[in-house]
């Protein structure tokens, strides 16, 4: 092959591996660069009715920096309701789930559980209400926890303790 014709080809392999590169740092980087702003949402009369257990979300992995989160969540007969210091590292495609299993600290403690998906969180921080679908028994329900539905990934537990805390 000719100097010329090699110097094409790795233009253009570059070229193709440079987009590729800066395609996947785009998709990544993007919630950090660009994150939606702070939710404000609040509870009606009528969700506050019966408060059923409240909890805090934690750090579970302290050796990963990138999955995090902190806040209060409280968990009424109607709606789940992230309190307004709530905040999680951003990321792709997060969902709120009620979890059975309490002590949620591994991606697999959440895989092998029949958890209900509330919904896409909506901000990365800020109060949020996540209605709880009818038939739901909360008795059976000991975590309310965020996960990365894209990559499969615990992002932040909270355990829930019964009554007023």
């Amino acid at each position: 092959m000719s100097p010329f014709w090699r110097g094409v080809a790795i233009f253009l392999l570059g070229g193709v591996f440079g987009t590729g590169l800066g395609f996947a740092a785009g998709i990544i980087g993007f919630p950090y660069i660009f994150p939606p702003p702070p939710a404000a949402e609040v509870l009606s009369d009528a969700d506050r009715a019966r408060l059923v257990a409240t909890g805090s979300f934690i750090h579970a992995n302290p050796a990963d920096p990138v999955h995090w989160g902190k806040g209060k969540v409280s968990v009424y007969a109607r709606a789940v309701f992230l309190e307004g210091d709530f905040k999680v590292g951003p990321g792709p495609k997060y969902h709120v789930l009620l979890v059975p299993k309490a002590g949620v600290r591994s991606e697999s403690d959440v895989q092998r559980a029949t958890w209900v998906d509330l919904g896409r969180l909506r901000a990365f921080e800020g109060s949020q209400r996540y209605p709880i679908p009818a038939g739901v028994n909360l008795d059976d329900y000991k975590s309310v926890v965020i996960w990365c539905e894209r990559f499969g990934v615990l992002i932040s537990p909270a355990d829930l303790m019964r009554g007023k805390s």
